[in-house]
């Protein structure tokens, strides 16, 4: 499990807008809670995969759109009556969710502009739709699961070192390039569909190459 650096100390400025052009890059959600004046308060986390100009990739933590804190993912950020909780994954977040003090979840609400909440407001407005494109997802990555492994598998054994403790695997699956690269193309956009929806597991949605559990 990758260990979780401590959270910095916010700067107070303003939570930028979102736009339109971050349906990919950028996931936002937000959180309405009660203070302990009894205000309610605004949590907003905000997370741009392509990362900080170091490379890491950062949760930015808002309260009432004031900077709060920022923390490498996996982030944790204490928050009244619990905690919120941010993991990422290789195609966006895999979890944003907050866990109160008794230990029951509540997911974050996507912001209505970014690309979580239009494939949010889709599965609300068109249900049957949005049923089809998750069935088509998981459809694409069984596929791509069945038909790509064993040749990565047979790639890793040709490897002299492994060819000579273990021998080679030859696949039953030998595709053309353009068929490879057509699997790959779609495989992402499927990956990416379910990470719009925090939907995650560790076989399809690349865990074994990116450290998920």
């Amino acid at each position: 499990m990758t260990r979780q650096e401590t959270a910095k100390p916010g700067d107070g400025h303003r939570l930028p807008p979102y736009r339109p052009w971050q349906l990919i890059s950028r996931s936002l959600f937000h959180l309405r809670l009660t203070g302990g004046d009894g205000a309610v308060q605004t949590w907003s986390v905000d997370v741009r995969h392509g990362g900080d100009p170091d490379g890491e990739v950062r949760a930015r933590l808002y309260r009432d759109g004031a900077h709060q804190a920022t923390m490498k993912l996996p982030a944790t950020f204490p928050v009244p009556g619990g905690r919120i909780e941010v993991v990422g994954s290789t195609y966006g977040l895999k979890r944003c969710h907050y866990v109160r003090d008794d230990g029951s979840e509540l997911q974050l609400t996507p912001d209505p502009s970014s690309g979580e909440g239009r494939r949010a407001r889709l599965d609300r407005t068109r249900p049957a739709l949005s049923r089809s494109l998750s069935i088509a997802s998981v459809s694409i990555l069984v596929v791509a699961a069945v038909l790509g492994v064993p040749q990565i598998i047979e790639q890793i054994t040709l490897i002299p070192p492994i060819a000579e403790h273990i021998g080679t695997f030859s696949t039953p699956f030998s595709l053309p390039a353009w068929a490879n690269i057509s699997l790959v193309l779609a495989a992402l956009a499927a990956s990416t569909e379910r990470a719009l929806r925090l939907r995650y597991n560790w076989i399809l949605d690349g865990g074994l190459f990116d450290g998920g559990d």
